[in-house]
């Protein structure tokens, strides 16, 4: 059975997808003089990457990015930060990945981060499937879409391009 790959964005929707969430999280930190991005490896860590783009280009606000490593298959094992815990200590933080489907590897990067002093902690996600096995939600999200199990959301991010699908 051959798989069919449907285009749910394209790369000027994602563009707007992460300019608006870029303009969502200044507008809730905008009294702050720092914010922290915290990228999980992957497809989640460029996404946040694209947003420090548009923030820094938007905003005074100070954005720091942070690689978060997540064993996805094994999300009990130790997760690593690319910053000291210092770095995100009492500050406020986004953690970004680009598709939140269960809700697994967004509930293990939270309860990584809840054990450190935050001033706010956000989520957000380009897409949420809307198929949570844990009570975690997004709180800054490019697109939700009501799937079924059988179907899975593909995000690629190229150089100069960017595409999600729905196979």
């Amino acid at each position: 059975m051959k798989t069919t790959k449907n285009v749910i964005l394209n790369e000027l929707q994602i563009s707007q997808k992460i300019r608006r969430i870029a303009y969502q999280i200044y507008e809730t930190n905008n009294t702050e003089k720092e914010v922290v991005l915290a990228g999980i490896v992957g497809n989640g860590f460029i996404f946040a990457e694209k947003i420090v783009d548009v923030l820094q280009e938007i905003s005074t606000l100070k954005v720091t990015l942070c690689k978060v490593d997540i064993d996805k298959k094994k999300p009990l094992k130790p997760i690593k930060t690319s910053l000291e815990v210092e770095d995100y200590k009492n500050k406020s933080l986004v953690l970004v990945d680009d598709v939140l489907n269960s809700g697994t590897t967004l509930i293990y990067g939270i309860k990584h981060f809840l054990e450190v002093p935050l001033k706010k902690f956000k989520t957000a996600v380009l897409v949420n499937r809307n198929h949570k096995k844990y009570p975690v939600k997004a709180d800054f999200k490019g697109i939700s879409l009501s799937t079924s199990i059988k179907e899975h959301i593909q995000v690629e991010f190229h150089k100069n391009k960017a595409v999600a699908y729905l196979i």
